[in-house]
């Protein structure tokens, strides 16, 4: 039989003495109890924030060199990542392949308990060897108590590799350390329901993931000022946004920016692009691919040389 070890020590796992009457309270005291308590979830990210801003700059220069970024978890911090991936597509028009999640127990694990399964190093090993990763990948293992062999052998398995590997926890170092090339520790304290890591430290753990795979979409080009100019047109809502960011960038009639969308194939970037400089939608793309999809810098490039 396997050792239990005691894990009362951890941050995640006390009991939080402003809760201690959780079961007496009305609704609208357990509303106010969790709001207060909330508040420490954006106080630990802004606390992180050196080691966020190094994250995204160390993912950013992997993925820009053709590397991908993985999310690796189990349980409530795998769901978080493989959500945070899945939003990647829609929201920055990326390849799927290019931010991926990966949680213990497979895709069943996202709507159906297999936190058992998180105590196999060897599927975390597995699962980094099964997606061939290699020394331009980052891999984020996500685990609020710092803990998880899962995620433990995933980023060990990605270090042998030679690939970049980020650590985000949510107890202190001196109670769980860990050798990655970036340390994020999410310090929200002891939870309301004690235990319960899908509370604070799970709403601190979406916070980082948000900004952690949106500033390494800033870093890459993938907007212009803060709009999603490589948001995917693929149903009326976003169609409509589409075409709101074209008016407003470009002064155009909403007629006249429906013909300017479709003559660039329906690619908000390029047909900025085109409209700024006069270009048809090959030469477009052309200038685009030599700028690595930076839309400022491919204006600004073209307009210095003309």
């Amino acid at each position: 039989m396997q050792n239990l070890q005691e894990r009362g020590y951890l941050l995640t796992e006390q009991v939080n003495p402003h809760s201690l009457n959780l079961d007496q309270l009305n609704s609208v005291e357990l509303v106010d109890l969790f709001n207060s308590e909330d508040q420490k979830a954006v106080a630990a990210v802004a606390a992180a924030k050196i080691q966020l801003a190094e994250a995204i700059d160390c993912a950013a220069e992997r993925l820009r060199q053709g590397g991908r970024l993985f999310y690796v978890g189990a349980g409530t911090s795998g769901r978080l990542g493989v959500l945070d991936a899945a939003e990647c597509p829609p929201t920055f028009c990326t390849p799927p392949e290019l931010v991926q999640g990966i949680i213990a127990g497979g895709a069943g694990a996202l709507v159906r308990s297999s936190e058992d399964l998180e105590d196999r190093s060897e599927d975390g090993e597995m699962a980094i060897a099964q997606r061939h990763i290699t020394q331009l990948d980052v891999v984020v293992g996500i685990t609020a108590g710092g803990t998880t062999p899962f995620v433990h052998g995933a980023l060990n398995a990605a270090r042998q590799r030679g690939a970049s590997t980020i650590f985000i926890a949510c107890v202190p170092i001196e109670q769980v350390s860990f050798d990655a090339d970036v340390d994020i520790r999410l310090l929200t304290g002891p939870e309301i329901l004690a235990g319960s890591t899908r509370l604070k430290a799970g709403t601190a753990t979406k916070l980082a993931l948000n900004i952690l795979s949106t500033g390494v979409m800033v870093k890459l080009g993938k907007v212009y000022g803060n709009r999603m100019v490589d948001v995917a047109v693929t149903n009326l809502k976003l169609r409509d946004r589409a075409l709101r960011m074209l008016q407003d960038l470009t002064g155009l009639s909403r007629e006249a920016a429906g013909f300017l969308l479709e003559r660039s194939g329906k690619w908000v970037k390029l047909a900025l692009l085109m409209h700024w400089t006069g270009l048809e939608k090959e030469a477009g793309e052309q200038l685009l691919a030599e700028h690595q999809g930076n839309l400022r810098t491919a204006v600004d490039n073209y307009k210095n040389n003309k």
